[in-house]
């Protein structure tokens, strides 16, 4: 999850998705340049389908994983963050979307970067951003999955290990072998989609250049259009 996913605890229920986000959030390394919107490059659509295949909201990469709620439900509407708790076994969290926000990171994300609604494009940016808080979006633009920089991401991903293999809440994780082999992988096929050769383009003769009067060379134009010339 984005931030923490919380246990149940009796005394915490009335406090669930946010309580820890705003001090993780404060103690993080924030960059001092930030850019408005940020570039979709490979190497960083990469890095967020594997934290996508990590939190469980990959689904083949279609975009009704920006629809998965915490426990798996399906929110109506992408018009906004539902900001729901739900309770499944021993956990309780709101963290909805693609990257599993927790309310209090959407709401800060989302403001910073004037993102409009909660479709793929502004999670996406938030999900970006969050790198660039944690220090880590030059080390993903390295194109290489690397143990410190999945550790950068753990406090911000519950599912990401630390450099000793865990998680940074004592959650379930992902191994980062897992990890990595899934985003080779990713990002093998992103780069083959780019790498593609586009169809040729057929041979056209160049048409003359023609002031608006000179109507017999308009005629010439069309014609020779026509003739596929």
């Amino acid at each position: 999850m984005c931030l923490a996913t919380l246990p149940l605890a009796p005394s915490a229920q009335a406090t669930v998705g946010d309580s820890g986000g705003a001090q993780l959030l404060g103690s993080a390394s924030v960059p001092t340049a930030m850019p408005r919107v940020f570039a979709m490059t490979p190497e960083r659509r990469a890095l967020l389908n594997t934290i996508r295949y990590a939190e469980g909201t990959w689904a083949n990469g279609e975009d009704i994983g920006y629809r998965v709620m915490f426990g798996g439900g399906l929110m109506d509407s992408l018009e906004r963050h539902p900001d729901r708790v739900i309770r499944r076994s021993r956990y309780a969290s709101a963290a909805a979307g693609a990257y599993q926000f927790m309310p209090f990171t959407w709401a800060m994300a989302s403001r910073a970067l004037g993102l409009p609604g909660f479709g793929p494009f502004a999670q996406d940016q938030a999900a970006l951003l969050l790198i660039h808080r944690r220090g880590a979006l030059e080390l993903a633009d390295q194109g290489q999955l690397t143990p410190n920089l999945v550790a950068r991401l753990a406090p911000e991903w519950a599912s990401f290990p630390t450099l000793r293999g865990g998680s940074f809440y004592g959650q379930p994780v992902k191994r980062f072998t897992a990890l990595k082999t899934f985003y080779e992988w990713n990002l093998a096929q992103l780069r083959g989609q780019l790498a593609a050769p586009s169809e040729p383009l057929a041979s056209v003769t160049p048409s003359r250049v023609c002031t608006p009067n000179q109507l017999e060379c308009l005629l010439e134009n069309v014609a020779n259009s026509r003739a596929g010339r």
